[in-house]
C-alpha cells in the first residue's frame, strides 16, 4: 500500500470514529464528573450536599425531574437539571446506582446514636429500610451529613419539600411521644454509620 493510500485509509477511519463518538455524545461516567464538585468523586459527598452514590436510578430520575420542572425547591439544582437531556438524566442515574457510598466521616453522639437506632426502628424502618441503607424507597439516610439530613427536616417542616404523607404521620408520633430532641437522636444515628 502507498504512503498515500495509508494516509487516506487512517484520516477516513479517524473520521468515521470521530463522528460517531460525537453522535454518541458524553459517557456517562464523564457526565456524572459534573456533580463532583458538590456530590463528591463518583457521588460520595465530604460536605453538607448528599451522598449520591448508590441512589435508586427511579428516585434520581424523579428528584432531577422534580428539580427540572421547578417542582422541587432548590438553590442551584434546578437550574443545573435544566441543562440534562432526559435521556442524560437515566444515564447518570444508572451510573450512580451502581457506584457504592462511602459514609461520611462526621462527628456524632453515642448516646444520641443508640437512642436514635431504637426510635429508627419503632418509627422510621418501614419506609427507611435496613436502618436507612436501603434506597429503593427513598434516598440514603445511613453514612449522610446529619447537617444536611437536619436541613432536609427542616425543608419539610417549612413546606419547602413534600412530606409524604406516611412520613408526616410518622415523625409527628415519634415527636408527641419522645419531644424534639428524637429528630437529633435519628440524625445522629444516620450519622454514625460507617
Amino acid at each position: 500500500m502507498t504512503l498515500k493510500k495509508t494516509l487516506q485509509v487512517a484520516l477516513t477511519g479517524g473520521l468515521m470514529v470521530g463522528s460517531l463518538a460525537v453522535q454518541a455524545g458524553p459517557s456517562p461516567q464523564m457526565l456524572s464528573q459534573t456533580c463532583a464538585a458538590c456530590h463528591g468523586t463518583m457521588g460520595s459527598s465530604v460536605a453538607v450536599i448528599p451522598t449520591i452514590a448508590g441512589a435508586d436510578p427511579e428516585y434520581f430520575v424523579e428528584t432531577m425531574q422534580a428539580f427540572k420542572s421547578g417542582e422541587r425547591k432548590a438553590t442551584v439544582m434546578d437550574r443545573v437539571a435544566k441543562g440534562y437531556s432526559d435521556e442524560q438524566i437515566t444515564a447518570m442515574a444508572n451510573y450512580f446506582a451502581a457506584q457504592k457510598p462511602v459514609p461520611m466521616n462526621q462527628p456524632f453522639s453515642a448516646a444520641k446514636a443508640q437512642q436514635g437506632a431504637k426510635l429508627h426502628n419503632d418509627y422510621c424502618e418501614k419506609c427507611h429500610e435496613d436502618g436507612g441503607t436501603n434506597t429503593e424507597a427513598s434516598a440514603l439516610l445511613a453514612g449522610q451529613s446529619t447537617l444536611y439530613l437536619k436541613y432536609s427536616m427542616e425543608d419539610f417542616k417549612a413546606g419547602h419539600r413534600e412530606v409524604p404523607k406516611k412520613m408526616r404521620t410518622q415523625v409527628k408520633k415519634m415527636l408527641d411521644q419522645h419531644g424534639p430532641s428524637s429528630i437529633e437522636a435519628v440524625l445522629n444515628y444516620y450519622g454514625s454509620q460507617q
